[in-house]
């Protein structure tokens, strides 16, 4: 298999003055590892964040990213040092098959401001609110966190971005759809949007939109670009905020709500969706589309459900059959669930996973 493997530096990090990203940009200059094979044009840009023990959910989460995406796919690595070569030992035994391009980036924050950022909620979590200032040339970008699993193409949550109309710059999914249950609007110190907030692990970004809005704000009547509000919006409500970087994009989309698309609760589907009862309507239609482990479901035994298709994406070989090596011995573990309520509705688990694979198999059999 042909490898190009290039290292370059981050040329653009250096010190940027004030009147262009708003705030003292100092980037450590750092190494990125490119491993290109497709033209950048055709290509949909992915991004995570991953630190200590997430490589291995990582790397399940963009296993289920390749096995049903149709365009081609860069993934954007942002992660610890000590992880970049075990990314790319792993990335690069992936049967591309000209699929997919990746780049590795250390966690980077502004010098002046590092440490605070590092401190808030998770040790890099707060690294997704710089993407737009780091990924200048990349023009939309869907992040995910780490425990995400795609159930179906990402061609389709990529598609809209063509849905945005002239004032919407991002896409999330609410966090909750049952306000009895929901965290923000019981509990929140600071304004939040909407009636129950929005969950940021699955963020879909027009970041050429993001870096050229002025954004509305309670701090000052000047409206401040993406790269002047952060530190600011940090430094009053620190003391407020319990879920670190998503808090800080609840605030600021509140203040600008027409700036926000909103997809529904099947595009990011979480415990809270059916641990007290099922309440994703959505997903109950449709199944879900991109399951998200929060609470690190994935790894113990208080949701079954939710484990269990982490363990067969993550046990699946490329190339074998889906039907025979992932479908049925899914729905023979996730039979074993319905004990719990998530189990009790474990067909929503299943539903679209078995179209994605349907759909495959009839574009292979059409040479497409």
């Amino acid at each position: 298999r042909c490898k190009n493997l290039s290292v370059s530096f981050w040329n653009s990090y250096w010190m940027l003055p004030s009147d262009v990203c708003g705030m003292n940009c100092f980037w450590e200059a750092a190494f990125r590892y490119d491993y290109m094979k497709t033209p950048p044009s055709e290509k949909m840009h992915l991004a995570v964040v991953a630190c200590g023990e997430r490589l291995e959910e990582t790397v399940t989460m963009l296993r289920s990213a390749i096995i049903f995406s149709i365009k081609p796919l860069h993934f954007h690595i942002f992660a610890e040092d000590q992880l970049h070569e075990s990314f790319k030992d792993i990335l690069e035994e992936f049967p591309y098959e000209g699929k997919v391009n990746y780049t590795i980036y250390p966690i980077t924050f502004p010098s002046e401001s590092a440490a605070e950022w590092k401190k808030l909620f998770k040790p890099c979590a707060s690294q997704r609110l710089f993407l737009p200032l780091i990924l200048k040339n990349v023009d939309s970008l869907l992040y995910v966190d780490t425990d995400i699993l795609f159930l179906r193409p990402v061609d389709d949550i990529w598609s809209f971005l063509g849905k945005f109309n002239s004032t919407q710059i991002a896409a999330m999914a609410p966090e909750h759809e049952e306000p009895r249950i929901g965290w923000y609007n019981r509990f929140a110190r600071h304004p939040y949007y909407g009636v129950t907030g929005i969950n940021s692990g699955v963020m879909l970004m027009n970041m050429t939109r993001i870096r050229r809005k002025y954004f509305k704000n309670d701090m000052t009547p000047v409206r401040l670009q993406w790269g002047e509000i952060l530190m600011p919006l940090l430094k009053k409500y620190k003391l407020n905020i319990t879920w670190g970087d998503q808090d800080l994009l609840n605030i600021m989309f509140f203040h600008n709500p027409e700036s926000l698309y909103v997809f529904p609760c099947q595009w990011n589907y979480r415990p809270d969706h059916c641990i007290y009862g099922s309440n994703c309507k959505a997903a109950e239609e449709e199944g879900i589309f991109i399951l998200h482990g929060n609470r690190g479901v994935y790894h113990d035994d208080k949701q079954p459900t939710f484990r269990a298709v982490y363990e067969a994406i993550k046990n699946y070989s490329f190339g074998d059959d889906l039907v025979h090596s992932l479908l049925q011995p899914l729905e023979r573990e996730l039979q074993k669930t319905t004990h719990t309520y998530c189990g009790r509705v474990y067909k929503v688990f299943i539903k679209q996973l078995t179209k994605s694979v349907r759909d495959l198999y009839a574009r292979r059999s059409k040479g497409t």
